[in-house]
């Protein structure tokens, strides 16, 4: 399946876009950063909307720090002073935010053009050669990620990497959801649920302090469904530094795809359920968007717009010696997966 022509980069390279389709979910990615463009799916009357946000061309996903839908790599979240040490080795990579390193750097995985090996109808693989020193990062990484569409209104994502050098993996999918639709405003009445039992409290440029805590008794409760709004303006300094939320829960039983989370917008009946195999689910209301980026239906966003469900490894990982291990060898090979299932009460 040939994709359909999207624009092109401020250097003049092409983006294409490609849609999958398959009975009630639709959905648009782009070879620019491996971007999810729009979610489409139908209310409890049938009705149809874009789910996710997203830029209106790609100068306007070039212009945005927001990360909308795009794989984030080689090393999604934060690395503390943008340096880590592997096998004795110290590395440094770009300050990007505060003296801290985020989403893969300056240039990261979500503003590169990836090799399209496989498309059609309901799937869509993409590769991309990270080479040995980009952004800082040792050794030469070959990515793959795969989307494809189920029959029950499933969006699978699946990634592969293969190092020739000892590196540190850690890639997500970074997009906004709201299920009333793109655009409708903010989603403090969808009811969130997460499973997991503690979450990492940050200091204040967000980095984690190292301290696995119990969620019970606090504003990061959501073992039952709630909504975000709820909870979000309490007296908690995890909420202040953040300005909302912005942290990673710790689900249970890394390695194996199970449940990690669900969202029901009661207004429109849609329902999102987040399944990983990922030890980690950042949950992120969308704090920093301001109301200077125009979305791909023509309105501002603000703050509290989306909410994102990343399901990645710990940040920061490379530092704290407590985290689950981000660290990749060559003859090993990074996998993970994480799907995003919808419906309609």
């Amino acid at each position: 399946m040939a994709g359909q022509a999207f624009g092109r980069t401020k250097d003049g390279s092409p983006v294409s876009r490609y849609r999958l389709a398959r009975s009630r979910l639709r959905a648009d990615i782009l070879d620019y950063g491996g971007v999810i463009g729009r979610i489409d799916t139908p209310d409890r009357e049938g009705n149809w909307a874009n789910v996710v946000l997203g830029a209106r061309d790609v100068a306007g996903y070039e212009a945005s720090d927001a990360h909308f839908g795009a794989i984030i790599g080689r090393y999604a979240n934060r690395i503390a002073g943008g340096r880590f040490s592997l096998d004795g080795q110290e590395y440094r990579l770009p300050l990007n935010v505060g003296g801290n390193t985020m989403h893969g750097g300056t240039n990261g995985f979500d503003r590169r053009i990836w090799r399209v090996i496989r498309a059609d109808e309901t799937t869509l693989v993409l590769g991309y050669r990270s080479i040995d020193g980009e952004e800082g990062f040792p050794g030469t990484l070959d990515v793959e990620v795969a989307y494809s569409l189920s029959d029950d209104e499933t969006l699978r994502i699946d990634y592969t990497a293969r190092t020739d050098r000892p590196t540190i993996v850690n890639l997500t999918n970074h997009s906004y959801f709201n299920l009333s639709g793109e655009g409708s405003g903010d989603v403090m009445q969808h009811r969130v649920a997460i499973a997991a039992e503690h979450y990492l409290p940050t200091d204040a440029e967000q980095i984690p302090t190292g301290e696995i805590r119990p969620v019970a008794g606090t504003a990061f409760d959501f073992r039952e469904p709630e909504a975000l709004g709820t909870r979000i303006r309490d007296a908690d300094p995890q909420l202040a530094l953040a300005h909302g939320y912005d942290h990673t829960f710790v689900l249970r039983d890394p390695g194996r795809l199970r449940h990690a989370a669900s969202a029901h917008d009661p207004s429109s009946g849609r329902r999102l359920a987040v399944a990983t195999t990922q030890p980690g689910l950042q949950l992120y209301t969308a704090n920093m968007l301001d109301g200077t980026v125009i979305g791909s239906g023509g309105r501002l966003y603000r703050a509290g717009d989306a909410v994102c469900f990343e399901a990645q490894g710990f940040p920061d990982a490379p530092n704290r010696a407590n985290f689950p291990s981000t660290t990749l060898r060559p003859g090993e090979v990074f996998t993970a997966t994480t799907t995003y299932r919808f419906s309609a009460d």
